[in-house]
């Protein structure tokens, strides 16, 4: 199964392409989508990010899509931009008949981290750990976006038993064991 992983925003857009075989995480592609060029306007960034996911579709050959979804900001304008580059980057993979879940930030930290408030650094380690990265990606929004696949991943098809302890769990969920 391969997800691609969408954090969204109308600067910068993540996306992280991950598959999982077996037991086994296997990264295939993530970077960024820089939006914002000098003296352009917002409508032209919306397109820039719709034109380059179409691209990481096309290239990568995801079978489902995963999006953080919409969090409160004080910033309405932000938030309103926000909104936007989200439906853009769900339209990019709906074109290609890409199924779509959406997960919560809080959501996504705690299915990677262990912790729902954990800080970005945290997460970009965990990925770069799961994902047997080498180099420090330049943005934490392609790590976040590979989060975003990878919190899908895990819960796609695997319900947790209740577990009292680690070794309960280990021995009720070998399934979400990742070698």
């Amino acid at each position: 199964m391969r997800i691609l992983g969408i954090d969204p925003g109308s600067i910068i857009c993540g996306y992280g392409v991950v598959e999982k075989e077996g037991n086994s995480l296997i990264l295939i592609e993530y970077g960024v989508i820089k939006a914002k060029k000098k003296n352009e306007d917002f409508p032209m960034r919306l397109k820039e990010i719709y034109t380059r996911l179409i691209s990481v579709i096309e290239r990568t050959l995801p079978d489902e899509a995963a999006i953080e979804s919409t969090f409160y900001s004080k910033n309405v304008k932000s938030l309103v931009q926000l909104t936007h580059a989200r439906a853009v980057a769900m339209l990019a993979a709906t074109m290609r008949e890409i199924p779509i879940v959406e997960y919560s930030p809080l959501e996504v930290k705690k299915s990677v981290t262990g912790m729902g408030r954990a800080q970005k650094e945290q997460v970009g380690y965990m990925m770069r750990k799961m994902l047997n990265i080498k180099e420090t990606p330049e943005f934490l929004d392609s790590t976040d976006a590979l989060s975003i696949a990878v919190c899908h991943l895990l819960k796609r098809n695997s319900p947790v038993k209740n577990s009292n302890s680690w070794g309960d769990f280990i021995k009720n969920n070998p399934d979400r064991i990742i070698s």
